[in-house]
């Protein structure tokens, strides 16, 4: 049965069940109105999408069931995953990882290394921007000076902190000249971070910063990429609305459009999957997997990820300042509990900051072990026989949550009494990129697939807050080792000093280190070509819908 019809048919059904269900509610009401329901919490109201051909593509549109909305559409000035996954589709980077994690041509066709410092790249002529402006060697100078701008003071900076001058050649080739030799230099240019920006709406937003708002301003809500997709509409906290570019340089999009819903509860966003209401759902709980896995027309795509999972201390804060404090409070808690209790096994437990896959993991670095008596001996040590109290912040992510619950219960035995606190996602980074936290749960990912990329944002004292050091931590002999090793151009040398980093992190405990996870999303059988990156963002460029 095609499709169409047979979503068709299904809302014939559900539009007859809910007249029925009317009629009834309607003959047995009394005064009193019925309580209101939440947007968020039922599936939505609207027919399941149609995934019929339209004359703007080949494919139809595609639905997009996820947890939270993007903060910003703006490359340049945020570090959170939603944010990636939009600007992954509206803008290109110079160039890109493949499946294997391979660095292949996007806006550079080719590239050189002229010398240790010195990389030149030869452009994809005839790219336009959706703003209608041209693509060219002025455009990557634009953009590089701009994330270097301290008045602009990007969050990605530490991507291409390195840089010490941007050369435009000719119209079609940029030379970069770095200030120390740095290996994972093509890794970093392939991060969503360092998106190329039109730079007329670069432009734009520095008006905008000249009269007095914050860099990013117009760039948040205006993006004006050469991505394989365009924003065409955006309700914020509601859904995300992206269509085809019509004039990408390269294959075009196979849908017509996609349509990123916040959906935040979780069994909600699986019943959107079940009745049609949306054809990926995002994230999925490991708890649901064996119930998506038995719908008739879904599935769940798994993916193993570079990614850290933690719980993280403020060490800029009493009573955290104290390591000793830290390693008790990463002793008394069993993450291997975690893992099977909160994730049905699914994922690896974290020895350290970096996931198996990540360049310059190393698998002989000793983590701190499970030991609820030793714990409450450091805190007595560090002066607190009979515990503390503390807050513990989490966004509305149910596993999260689960895991704030699990800390909760197992601080209680070393006489730590912790509140726990969920923010809405935008709060929530922006209160511990200021700062304003105790302890908190959050993730990062490896994007890089490299270790400088792991470690340099999240760790070192230079990029405290919003940068991604939202543990702010600041330690001078991490600072030597993580600049030594992204100057280090000795692939063995390289290793042997992110094991230095590794021990050194397990020692401070600056977080919890949970477990690195596997991406889980809900897919229906009418979708192909979707795959995720380990990275965690995934890739629609080549989905289709069956007809």
């Amino acid at each position: 049965m095609e499709a169409s019809k047979f979503l068709g048919k299904r809302k014939t059904w559900l539009l007859s069940i809910f007249f029925l269900l009317a009629i009834f509610f309607t003959a047995c009401s009394s005064n009193e109105a019925p309580p209101s329901e939440s947007p968020s919490s039922t599936p939505s109201e609207s027919s399941p999408p149609e995934s019929g051909p339209n004359e703007a593509g080949s494919g139809g549109d595609l639905i997009v069931a996820w947890l939270s909305d993007p903060p910003s559409m703006d490359p340049h000035m945020s570090t959170d995953q939603q944010t990636s996954v939009m600007t992954t589709h509206l803008y290109d980077t110079l160039v890109k990882h493949d499946k294997d994690l391979n660095i292949v041509p996007s806006l550079a066709e080719s590239w050189r290394q002229v010398d240790e410092l010195t990389w030149e790249f030869k452009l994809r002529e005839g790219v336009t921007f959706t703003d209608g402006s041209a693509f060219n060697a002025d455009v990557v100078k634009a953009n590089l000076d701009r994330m270097l701008d301290p008045k602009v003071a990007s969050p990605r900076a530490s991507l291409v902190n390195m840089v010490e001058e941007v050369i435009v050649v000719d119209e079609n080739t940029v030379q970069i000249v770095t200030q120390y030799p740095f290996s994972p230099f093509l890794s970093h240019l392939a991060h969503p971070g360092v998106g190329i920006i039109s730079a007329e709406a670069i432009e734009k937003d520095n008006e905008r910063v000249a009269a007095g708002e914050k860099a990013g301003a117009y760039l948040a809500q205006n993006p004006a990429g050469s991505g394989v997709f365009k924003l065409e509409n955006w309700i914020p906290g509601q859904e995300v609305r992206l269509v085809a570019n019509e004039n990408y340089w390269g294959s075009p999009a196979k849908i017509d459009g996609v349509t990123f819903k916040v959906v935040s509860e979780t069994g909600t966003r699986v019943a959107e999957l079940e009745t049609g209401y949306a054809h990926i759902i995002d994230p999925v709980s490991p708890s649901d997997v064996n119930r998506i896995n038995n719908f008739p027309d879904a599935s769940v795509n798994k993916q193993p990820s570079l990614s850290l999972s933690y719980v993280g201390f403020n060490m800029q804060k009493e009573p955290f300042t104290d390591i000793r404090v830290r390693q008790a409070l990463s002793m008394a808690i069993n993450k291997h509990d975690i893992l099977d209790g909160i994730y049905e096994g699914i994922g690896l437990p974290a020895e350290g900051p970096l996931a198996p896959s990540v360049f310059g993991y190393d698998s002989s670095v000793t983590p701190i072990e499970y030991n609820v008596e030793r714990a409450k001996q450091l805190l007595a040590e560090a002066g607190y026989p009979n515990g503390f109290s503390t807050t513990l912040w989490t966004n509305d992510n149910a596993e999260r949550i689960k895991i704030g619950e699990y800390v909760q219960s197992k601080l209680k035995e070393i006489n730590v009494e912790v509140k726990l606190e969920t923010l809405e996602w935008g709060a929530y980074l922006s209160q511990t990129a200021a700062g304003n936290h105790d302890m908190f749960i959050l993730g990062w990912s490896a994007v890089t697939a490299d270790a400088d990329y792991a470690l340099y944002p999240v760790f070192h004292s230079s990029n405290v807050g919003e940068p991604g050091n939202r543990t702010f931590t600041q330690d001078a002999d991490l600072d030597r080792i993580l600049e030594d090793a992204r100057k280090e151009t000795d692939e063995s040398k390289r290793k042997a000093l992110y094991k230095e980093a590794q021990e050194r992190l397990v020692e401070i405990a600056p977080m919890l280190y949970i477990h690195h996870i596997d991406y889980l999303d809900g897919v229906s059988d009418l979708v192909e070509g979707f795959w995720k990156h380990p990275n965690g963002i995934m890739q629609l460029h080549d989905v289709s819908l069956k007809q």
